[in-house]
């Protein structure tokens, strides 16, 4: 790592004979990662560097970093699962949009809560696909068969990885913003053109041809962009003025963190 802190009789370290890349000991960081300095010099996601440094490109550099190892491959594997399905259908281009511009949402919502730690990593953005699957689902209603089924599987998935989000140590926040983001952004970018109006070509001479998207489809997409310049507007405007969401809304830290018998919820 670019900086670990293992000293050279600290035999607490992880695969020691990496050098400078072995890993923190694993009471420190059990996803066989780098230390929280080392996070935090790469470009983590602090507040108080954002907000009182003026260091807002860590809204975006936190997104390619992770804790470790374990949540390097898990957001990996996800990313397969979920990215390769929407990039066949949709092309790379719109599903990198989505996935960065999810990405950055959740650091946004996230920054206006988490204010005491380092947050890193892509679930935002994977969150953000989620949304996007969701959405394109949604507006392309009409040419899908077995919808409802789909509709509720997606329900599911997406409530179980947001039930996780309630654990220790996870940021939900990003998890949320980046579904948002995303699910907003489908409309935008994933409708499907009528079939009618692909074949407009095959048609005979004077016959009435369909618009390209159904009124449905304009409708929910200028709303949801006028939600998301709004969203995103609004967000990085109280990011910057130093405000805590957790003033606004005193019960949002259940969205991140739910005490149990079995474990205490830190401070955000």
């Amino acid at each position: 790592m670019y900086f670990n802190n293992c000293s050279k009789h600290d035999q607490g370290c992880v695969a020691r004979f990496l050098g400078r890349f072995s890993f923190q000991p694993l009471r420190e960081n059990p996803l066989f990662g780098p230390s929280s300095s080392t996070l935090e010099r790469l470009g983590g996601l602090e507040w108080k560097k954002v907000v009182h440094q003026h260091q807002g490109w860590r809204l975006i550099t936190c997104i390619w970093l992770h804790a470790g190892v374990i949540h390097l491959i898990a957001n990996m594997l996800s990313l397969i699962i979920i990215g390769i399905r929407l990039e066949q259908q949709c092309g790379f281009v719109r599903i990198g949009i989505i996935y960065l511009l999810s990405g950055i949402g959740g650091s946004i919502l996230s920054s206006l809560f988490i204010q005491r730690n380092i947050s890193v990593g892509a679930s935002g953005a994977l969150f953000g696909l989620l949304g996007a699957m969701l959405s394109e689902l949604i507006t392309n209603w009409s040419i899908y068969t077995n919808k409802v089924c789909a509709l509720l599987t997606l329900l599911v998935i997406v409530a179980i990885n947001l039930a996780v989000g309630i654990l220790p140590h996870v940021d939900n926040f990003a998890h949320i913003g980046g579904f948002l983001t995303g699910f907003l952004l489908g409309f935008v970018l994933l409708p499907r053109p009528q079939l009618g109006w692909m074949q407009r070509r095959n048609l005979p001479a004077g016959v009435r041809v369909n618009s390209k998207y159904k009124a449905y489809q304009y409708g929910l997409g200028l709303v949801s962009l006028v939600l998301l310049v709004a969203g995103f507007t609004i967000g990085l405007v109280l990011l910057f003025r130093g405000v805590n969401g957790y003033d606004h809304c005193h019960w949002c830290h259940y969205l991140s963190c739910v005490p149990t018998s079995k474990w205490k919820c830190g401070g955000n």
